[in-house]
């Protein structure tokens, strides 16, 4: 059986930048369509030519905001994609679309080229949360978006930031149990974090607000396992909770170490190919990225052979973060096993190491212990 492989499609164009975002996006503006989907073909053969011998299982049109490409261009990747590669018979075609009435414009159209799995990034139902979060619509457009993408798509997923400034364990508790009784498909919760370069980091260096303290961050992030366990929507990664049925087929690649190619600028990917594992960086500016990509060198800026100890420490880190955990066979360090499960960090289970719930608070070290030397 050929090894899975997955597509993401960066779109770095924004209506806006949220104040919290570090991604690789731009405001939006005028595009020339036929070169852009001339780009994006482009670089699904070149990445055809590396790896011919793979069965497509994902393609994920990220960003920015992916909802704002031109449908015709969504079109063609996937259809070329799809000419390229075998196809697996449940393939996940995923988009991320803002929780806006124009959005929801585009959802029967979504549905039409292929997608089959819509992910929402609505944040938070409640308004001067929005508000904060520089977000551009309201808790009330979100639950329409919502409920519109539920008559259309039968894999929803949405996004909730949590740990912001004030809030308390009742509020967030109240805004965690009402979006489960929404009956979404797959549920994807982030701590607020200032992350250098955005707007929030200047905001709280001139002092206009301070981040949550951690240890009432560190008891929401437990609350929120506890809540989401006890209505059937395990945790099936740090972040992410779904039945097994919707876990995100996509992300599964990255966190299981399997190959992904990142189309798009800023886009990063990793491919085995010739015997070698290979990391791959795009462009980020997008005018760069399109110059590249119709060229003859491609728009990869960077690709870069990993030595077999940084693909250990990369296959630990990204396996330790999913409930299942990682095959022993990935621990370089396994005198550091027994004291690990000791303290409570880990546990063995199917031939895997996994991080508690304690462990997942301390991830970096916990993977730094099991890949020392």
């Amino acid at each position: 059986m050929a090894e899975p492989l997955g597509i993401y499609i960066h779109w770095p164009f924004c209506p806006r930048i949220c104040p919290y975002c570090d991604f690789n996006v731009y405001k939006r503006k005028p595009i020339d369509e036929t070169l852009w989907e001339q780009a994006y073909v482009l670089e699904l053969e070149r990445v055809y030519a590396r790896v011919p011998d793979r069965e497509l299982v994902s393609i994920y049109f990220g960003g920015g905001t992916p909802s704002l490409m031109p449908i015709r261009i969504i079109n063609r990747i996937i259809e070329e994609a799809t000419k390229l590669w075998p196809v697996s018979d449940s393939i996940e075609i995923s988009i991320e679309s803002n929780p806006t009435q124009s959005d929801a414009d585009q959802f029967e159209a979504f549905k039409g080229v292929g997608i089959n799995r819509l992910s929402l990034g609505i944040q938070s139902f409640d308004d001067d949360a929005l508000e904060f979060l520089g977000r551009w619509h309201s808790a009330e457009e979100a639950l329409s978006t919502f409920k519109k993408a539920r008559n259309i798509f039968g894999n929803i997923s949405f996004d909730l930031i949590y740990a912001r400034p004030g809030q308390t364990k009742r509020d967030w508790e109240t805004e965690l149990s009402g979006a489960l009784a929404l009956e979404p498909d797959h549920l994807s919760l982030y701590q607020l974090t200032v992350e250098e370069g955005t707007a929030f980091e200047k905001a709280v260096g001139r002092g206009d607000w301070g981040e949550l303290e951690r240890d009432l961050a560190a008891e929401l992030y437990e609350l929120s396992q506890d809540i989401c366990e006890a209505a059937g929507f395990p945790a099936y990664e740090i972040s992410n909770h779904a039945s097994s049925d919707y876990q995100s087929r996509h992300n599964l690649l990255y966190w299981r170490y399997k190959d992904y190619a990142g189309i798009g600028p800023g886009a990063h990917g990793r491919l085995c190919t010739e015997n070698k594992k290979l990391a791959t960086y795009a462009h980020k500016r997008p005018d760069n990225w399109l110059a590249a990509a119709l060229g003859t060198e491609g728009g990869w800026a960077e690709q870069n052979i990993l030595s077999p100890a940084q693909q250990a420490a990369e296959r630990l880190l990204m396996g330790l973060r999913i409930s299942e955990g990682v095959p022993l066979e990935a621990v370089t360090n396994e005198t550091s096993i027994p004291d690990l499960i000791d303290h409570g960090l880990i546990e063995l289970k199917s031939g895997c190491v996994a991080a508690t719930p304690a462990g997942r608070l301390v991830l970096d070290a916990l993977a730094e212990r099991l890949s020392a030397s």
